[in-house]
């Protein structure tokens, strides 16, 4: 069984411990963990993730955020991987930091990543993972806010959080995404 995990954030330093990029965060962690190289191939920086008999395709675009989709439509296409198996890490401005949310379809609640990869897939029935980053900014600061760095106390819980998040990837790959929603949802 292939799983395509796609982590989404902005390539470069200046976006590197941003919150917009979360997705590169949890993968890179897993990576880490893991001991995989992640390689620059087309649209995106590539690793693979074997996990209980199944093989994750880790995908950091690097496409910029805002055109995710085509990142996303290549490598699942590229290593026939189908929908249903296909995982979107994500920040969430409307949920509080820290908070996780596997849902297996839906809009793309203002995200330009999501956005653009449900208009390029042409349908939003994949699960995507969604990490609260929360909405502490005063109004028209939304930008700065979601490119700005972690705040002291956020980095010191952001460790637990990923790790959470790497056992949800991998809860995903082994039980499916509804087992998973009903048992991580709740925490």
């Amino acid at each position: 069984m292939k799983y395509l995990i796609a982590g989404l954030g902005n390539i470069g330093a200046e976006y590197k411990n941003t919150r917009h990029n979360i997705g590169f965060q949890i993968l890179d962690a897993l990576a880490g963990a893991s001991n995989i190289v992640f390689n620059d191939k087309r649209y995106g920086f590539v690793g693979e993730y074997k996990f209980k008999a199944r093989t994750f395709i880790l995908l950091k675009p690097t496409t910029y955020m805002n055109l995710s989709g085509k990142a996303v439509s290549y490598w699942l296409q590229k290593e026939e991987i189908p929908l249903e198996n296909l995982l979107v890490l994500v920040d969430d401005l409307a949920l509080p930091f820290g908070t996780l949310r596997l849902k297996a379809k839906g809009g793309a609640g203002g995200h330009n990543g999501l956005e653009n990869i449900n208009q390029v897939l042409g349908r939003n029935d994949y699960a995507r993972l969604r990490f609260g980053i929360g909405d502490n900014f005063h109004k028209g600061f939304q930008v700065d806010y979601v490119l700005g760095e972690w705040t002291v106390e956020e980095k010191k819980e952001l460790p637990a959080k990923i790790d959470n998040c790497i056992e949800i990837i991998q809860s995903f790959g082994t039980i499916g995404v509804e087992r998973t929603m009903n048992f991580y949802n709740k925490k």
